[in-house]
């Protein structure tokens, strides 16, 4: 869908968090996630929101998307049916962007048209216990953006974007 993306900070082998914690916190890549997200739509399960700091949710408009029952709050959406949600965005021209979990990422990554990935390259300092999806590169065209360091930890944020499919 033209305007749903995804945004995650990945390990080299994909890791993703553990204990529901992000791995690794550098600096560029969460004012890279605050710029790429600011004013629009973003989609996470329910327990990325409940581990995510509150600076990470304001100015955005959180959307849940969970099989549980949770308390009306009325600056938060919530859905419980995936196909409810992608109807919404189909016939939406505002921006939504998934941003985790796992879960979350594997439901939404068929949908997207492009991706946001930083990629961390040093050993990880815990062992991951969730992983972002298995995707094929060859099916997305790949654009640097942002090279750095951070302390000891080399990073690549890049661009991805789906390549045309003639029946797609």
């Amino acid at each position: 869908m033209k305007n749903l993306s995804l945004i995650a900070a990945i390990g080299e082998n994909r890791e993703l968090g553990y204990k529901k914690d992000l791995l690794y916190h550098i600096r560029e890549d969460l004012m890279f996630y605050k710029k790429m997200t600011m004013g629009k739509n973003i989609i996470m399960g329910r327990v990325t929101l409940e581990s995510m700091p509150k600076s990470a949710i304001i100015g955005r408009n959180p959307i849940v998307l969970t099989r549980s029952i949770i308390q009306d709050d009325n600056k938060i959406k919530y859905y419980n049916d995936i196909d409810k949600l992608l109807e919404e965005i189909f016939n939406s021209d505002e921006e939504y962007m998934v941003v985790g979990g796992a879960s979350i990422y594997q439901t939404f990554i068929e949908h997207v048209d492009t991706m946001y990935l930083t990629t961390l390259y040093d050993p990880m300092p815990k062992i991951a216990d969730c992983y972002f999806p298995e995707f094929n590169l060859l099916d997305w065209d790949i654009n640097l953006l942002i090279e750095g360091k951070d302390k000891d930890i080399t990073y690549k944020i890049r661009e991805y974007h789906r390549k045309k499919v003639a029946n797609r």
